[in-house]
C-alpha cells in the first residue's frame, strides 16, 4: 500500500468512513452540465472580470453563442474588454448608464449598437448582472446578450406600415370626398347618383386591390388594366392590351386606375363597347426624354368599331379627371380626343417620379 504524499492532507470522511469523494465527483458533474448548458444556450454568454477602470472589466470567459453573433472566437476575445464590440454607432449615454450601474453593483438591462468581426453593425440588448464572492464584493460580470436587429426592424417597418397606412387613409377619404362631391353635381337623380358613386367606389377598392398585393410599393400598369376593365368583360377578343412590363408608383396607381375605370364606363354607354363590333387598344411605352423633358411613360387608349362619336356638350367627372387632375398632379400631358371614329387618349406621364423600378 503506498504512502500518501507528506504534506497532503487526507479527504473528509464520512461518519462511517467512508472518503467524500462523492461529493466531490458530485459538484464536478454538476459544473459540467453548467458549463454544457452555457454552451448550448442560444444567447451569447460573456464573464469579464470585475475591474471598471479603463479600459474596462477583461474578458475571460465567452460561449459559442457568442461567437455565432460576433464572429470572434474565445481565443481573439479573452484578455480584451468589451469595447473591441463598440464603434461610431454605439451611443455612449447607453454606456454611461451600463457603468453607473455597475459602479453601484447593481445589474443592467439595456440596447446599444455593436459591430462584428467583419465590420459590420448589429443591435445588442444585454442583461449584466454581478456575481459576488464571500465578501460581498463583485467578483465577476456575467452578461447575457441577444441579437436583437430583426426585432428592431421589424418595429421600425411596423412604424412606417403604420405611418403610410394613416397617410393613405386620409387620403382615400379625400378622394372618396371629391368623387362624392363630383358625382353629386353633375347627377341628375338620387338613383343616378348612387350607381354612379358605387361604380366609382369600387373602382377605387380595385386599385386598393392591386395596391396591397404589391404591399403598397406600387403595381404594374397592366395589372391596372386588368382590374379597371373586368367589370366590362376585361382583355379578350374585344380589348387588347400591349407594351412591356411597368410598375407604377402607388398614387399614380390610384389616379389612372379611376382614369381608366370613367374610359370604360363611357366606351360602355356610348362608344365601341356599346357596340357588338367595338374593340378598345391600349398600348404604353417607354419613351426617352427630347430638350429638357425626362423620360416618360406614353399610354395611348383607342377605340374603334362602335357608333359615331360626339364631343359631350359638357365635361364630365372622367373628362376633368383626365384632362385638368392628370396634368395638377403628375405633371403629365393629355390629349383626349372624341373622334367620329372612336374616342383617343394620349397620356404622356413622366417617369421620374411615377414609374418604379421593375
Amino acid at each position: 500500500m503506498s504512502e500518501r504524499p507528506r504534506g497532503a492532507e487526507a479527504p473528509p470522511s464520512s461518519p462511517d468512513g467512508t472518503e467524500a469523494a462523492t461529493s466531490i465527483g458530485d459538484a464536478g458533474r454538476e459544473l459540467g452540465l453548467l458549463r454544457a448548458a452555457v454552451e448550448a444556450v442560444g444567447e451569447a454568454i460573456v464573464i469579464t472580470g470585475p475591474d471598471l477602470d479603463p479600459p474596462g472589466p477583461r474578458i475571460e470567459y465567452v460561449n459559442a453563442g457568442f461567437t455565432r453573433m460576433t464572429g470572434y472566437t474565445a481565443d481573439e476575445v479573452v484578455g480584451r474588454t468589451p469595447r473591441i464590440l463598440q464603434g461610431a454607432g454605439t451611443d455612449r449615454a447607453v454606456l454611461d448608464r451600463m457603468r453607473g450601474a455597475m459602479e453601484a453593483g447593481r445589474p443592467f438591462r439595456g440596447e446599444a449598437v455593436n459591430y462584428r468581426k467583419d465590420g459590420t453593425e448589429f443591435a445588442i440588448e444585454w442583461l449584466i448582472t454581478p456575481v459576488l464572492d464571500g465578501q460581498g464584493r463583485v467578483a465577476h460580470w456575467v452578461s447575457a446578450q441577444r441579437d436583437v436587429t430583426e426585432r428592431k426592424r421589424a418595429a421600425a417597418r411596423q412604424r412606417l406600415l403604420l405611418a403610410e397606412l394613416n397617410h393613405r387613409v386620409k387620403n382615400t377619404l379625400a378622394a372618396v370626398q371629391s368623387v362624392a362631391a363630383q358625382t353629386a353635381r353633375q347627377a341628375d337623380s338620387p338613383d343616378g347618383f348612387r350607381a354612379a358613386f358605387q361604380s366609382r367606389l369600387l373602382a377605387l377598392a380595385r386599385s386598393h386591390d392591386v395596391l396591397t398585393e404589391g404591399n403598397w410599393e406600387g403595381a404594374p400598369l397592366r395589372g391596372i388594366l386588368e382590374r379597371a376593365l373586368v367589370a366590362f368583360g376585361g382583355p379578350g377578343a374585344r380589348v387588347s392590351l400591349s407594351g412591356p412590363p411597368v410598375r407604377l408608383a402607388p398614387a399614380a396607381v390610384v389616379t389612372l386606375n379611376l382614369a381608366f375605370h370613367e374610359l370604360a364606363t363611357n366606351a360602355a354607354k356610348h362608344g365601341a363597347l356599346s357596340a357588338p363590333g367595338g374593340r378598345i387598344e391600349v398600348g404604353w411605352a417607354l419613351e426617352a426624354g427630347e430638350g429638357s423633358g425626362g423620360p416618360a411613360l406614353a399610354i395611348l387608349w383607342r377605340e374603334s368599331g362602335g357608333p359615331s362619336v360626339r364631343p359631350p356638350e359638357r365635361r364630365g367627372f372622367g373628362s376633368r379627371l383626365i384632362e385638368r387632375g392628370l396634368p395638377r398632379e403628375f405633371g403629365a400631358e393629355v390629349a383626349l380626343d372624341f373622334a367620329p371614329a372612336g374616342v383617343e387618349c394620349r397620356i404622356r406621364l413622366p417617369a421620374a417620379k411615377n414609374v418604379l423600378a421593375p
